[in-house]
């Protein structure tokens, strides 16, 4: 489906296979092992999505204009990412010429927050092909329009690169509070899900959207993203199976082992602002265990339970997964990716793919996204979405 200038496009309920209306099942091109137990725990994920949505409405494309000064919520304003701009990209004299960009609005649901700003870049093309798709996730506070080195690099190598703002950052902010207000109205209303869940509803109606495109191949739509973004590409992953590659990086985490095993403060540090809310309301003179698990069980139900790593990490295999964290990372400590690991690695062995599943720790790395690790994904998405 191409975006035509000043265009308002609806996509019709009979034509996409809505996650809204149902649960997709797999399609036999993607090679997945659907298990009773993944299915009835995806339902329970959406039935969790479902519970705090204002009222759902169609899926439509509105049409929107580059964003001249992209939005962040810190201070002061990031100018460069040395990782990303490590990215491999194809040495093509006039790519400005040649690199195409579309910016538009998905309806996801009633309310401002239920606008999607989406950022597609891809090569224009003399005839129309169905190509390999990559959904790219900031991390917080930043926005789809840092993301750019990267779009810039997988277009030019072919793909059809997507990036969106997360729920309440970049034109989905207002104030440089917004993304912290967000979580503090969660934790005393419940009534919304900033953390992670809701941003996953609408990664779910990107797809909707892309697999009716008509220039891709929906059959290779892959997902990754750095930190929050990872943790969206890992919960998104897990719940629609028509993201067939995934790269989380920085991102995947054992919740409930952080608590158990007292590794929760540098996550805790990362969104304060809740805790410290909480830790008021709850009466306590600091944060502690007791805080953190209901302050995930209110904003966020099941993330650190039913939901948590070893439970949806596993169910994402056997379709390619690489997980890429550094070995010191506080907000993802490896302990807590033991039994998630473990279970990815034998899902894919028991599909006869073992190569399908990947976890690289990068030694000496804390909570940062590296070259190397820009590297890693990109020659994972190359090795198996260009087949």
């Amino acid at each position: 489906m191409q975006i035509k200038p000043r265009e308002r496009l609806f996509i019709s309920p009979n034509s996409v296979t809505s996650f809204s209306s149902q649960l997709i099942t797999p399609s036999k091109s993607m090679a997945t092992v659907e298990t009773d137990a993944a299915a009835e725990l995806r339902s329970q994920f959406l039935s969790v999505l479902r519970s705090r949505r204002p009222t759902e409405v169609p899926l439509s494309v509105v049409p929107g204009e580059p964003v001249k000064d992209p939005f962040f919520q810190e201070t002061p304003k990031p100018n460069f990412s040395e990782a990303m701009a490590s990215c491999p990209k194809e040495d093509i004299p006039n790519f400005k010429e040649l690199v195409q960009e579309e910016n538009f609005y998905l309806t996801t649901e009633e309310g401002g927050q239920g606008l999607l700003p989406v950022l597609v870049l891809s090569m224009k093309e003399s005839e129309k092909t169905r190509r390999p798709t990559i959904v790219f996730l900031h991390s917080t506070h930043k926005c789809k329009e840092w993301l750019r080195p990267l779009l810039e690099g997988y277009a030019s190598r072919g793909y059809i690169a997507v990036a969106i703002d997360s729920r309440d950052h970049g034109e989905r902010a207002t104030s440089m509070t917004t993304y912290r207000d967000a979580l503090v109205s969660s934790w005393k209303n419940g009534d919304t899900m900033p953390f992670i869940f809701d941003t996953v509803w609408d990664l779910i109606k990107l797809a909707d959207y892309l697999t009716e495109r008509e220039d891709v191949d929906a059959s290779k739509i892959g997902i990754t993203g750095e930190s929050l973004g990872g943790m969206h590409a890992w919960f998104a992953a897990f719940v629609d199976t028509r993201y067939s590659v995934v790269v989380p990086i920085i991102g995947v985490q054992g919740f409930g082992w952080a608590v158990e095993h007292d590794k929760w403060q540098a996550r805790v540090n990362s969104i304060k602002g809740v805790f410290e809310e909480a830790r008021a309301d709850l009466g306590k003179s600091a944060i502690d265990k007791e805080v953190v698990q209901k302050v995930w069980d209110r904003i966020a139900p099941g993330l650190a339970s039913q939901f948590d790593a070893p439970y949806t990490v596993p169910t994402i295999a056997p379709r390619p997964l690489l997980m890429l964290n550094g070995e010191d990372d506080p907000r993802c400590p490896l302990g807590g990716l033991e039994i998630p690991e473990s279970g990815a690695r034998k899902a894919c062995e028991e599909a006869n793919c073992p190569q399908n599943f990947k976890l690289i720790a990068q030694p000496g790395i804390g909570h940062q996204m590296t070259p190397l690790m820009v590297k890693e994904a990109s020659d994972w998405f190359d090795r198996f979405l260009k087949v």
